[in-house]
């Protein structure tokens, strides 16, 4: 499936659920409204939710002044690829993590956290940022990035119905309509969050491979990136990052904790796994 596939699909979920919860509170009326209220979720999503994603976590923007080495190696990369230099942004935490954002290369932004640019030496960090030019590379940035807010959205709509249900709805219904309505959207607040980290599995894993894999080819050296997933994986164990759960798929590694069962829900593929892979791309290349 294309990445536009992904992205209209996820915009055209975004406007069935909304519509849907629309109908739960308040009948044809509410579809209405929360039809008006996607078009303009869609809209901002599309355009802005990088510009939300970096402002979530507070991301300044970095200069060739401010951080000449990362400058160095994400223009060398860059130019390497054949994309445009894209925007360079600082996450002030000592998790050590990085992520891609943007709706294409013209408009890419790679943000990496204080903490991997003091951990990591120049041959990781190329690994690192090759991986998230791969993002931009592959154009899966956007369907990422809106799958980001879309998450944050199903989030909002089981808020929205855990309160519609406590308070019987919003009108649109009586008897036992009202009624029925009243466990649709006790069964909505219980089965949106399990759906947005559906739609995310959906995305995220496959992308990290073939990241991981482009990223490896662009540098010429998968044992750069394999190294520095090592270092990450431990880090992000000890230290996990307040990372919000509707954007963990964003990150490189999964910043949140991820131990027993809940693995199984990780957005992330495992690091053993992707380090493998990279392990034997540098054999079969020659540069283990």
């Amino acid at each position: 499936m294309s990445n536009f596939i992904k992205t209209t699909f996820l915009l055209g979920l975004l406007t069935g659920l909304l519509m849907l919860i629309g109908g739960l509170l308040g009948g044809s009326q509410g579809v209405e409204i929360f039809f008006l209220i996607a078009l303009a979720m869609n809209f901002f999503s599309y355009w802005f939710s990088d510009k939300l994603v970096l402002r979530a976590y507070g991301a300044r923007e970095l200069s060739q002044e401010t951080a000449p080495e990362l400058y160095s190696i994400v223009r060398e990369l860059a130019t390497a690829a054949g994309i445009p230099m894209p925007r360079l942004y600082l996450i002030d935490t000592d998790t050590p993590n990085a992520f891609a954002t943007g709706r294409n290369p013209n408009h890419a932004a790679v943000a990496v956290t204080s903490g991997i640019m003091r951990i990591c030496n120049r041959e990781e960090l190329k690994g690192v940022i090759g991986h998230e030019l791969s993002h931009v590379i592959n154009r899966d940035i956007l369907t990422s990035t809106i799958a980001a807010t879309l998450a944050g959205a199903i989030m909002m709509i089981a808020s929205v119905a855990r309160w519609g249900a406590l308070f019987g709805g919003f009108g649109g219904r009586d008897g036992e309509e009202r009624g029925a309505g009243l466990i649709e959207l006790l069964v909505m607040a219980i089965l949106a969050p399990l759906a947005a980290t559906l739609i995310q599995l959906a995305i995220s894993r496959t992308r990290e491979y073939q990241a991981d894999a482009s990223g490896a080819r662009l540098t010429h050296h998968p044992l750069y990136l394999a190294n520095a997933l090592r270092k990450l994986e431990a880090a992000n164990e000890r230290l996990p990052m307040d990372a919000g759960p509707a954007t963990a798929h964003l990150f490189i590694v999964n910043p949140l904790s991820a131990e027993g069962i809940s693995r199984l829900f990780s957005t992330h593929p495992p690091i053993e796994e992707r380090i493998a892979r990279l392990e034997q791309m540098a054999t079969r290349s020659g540069a283990a």
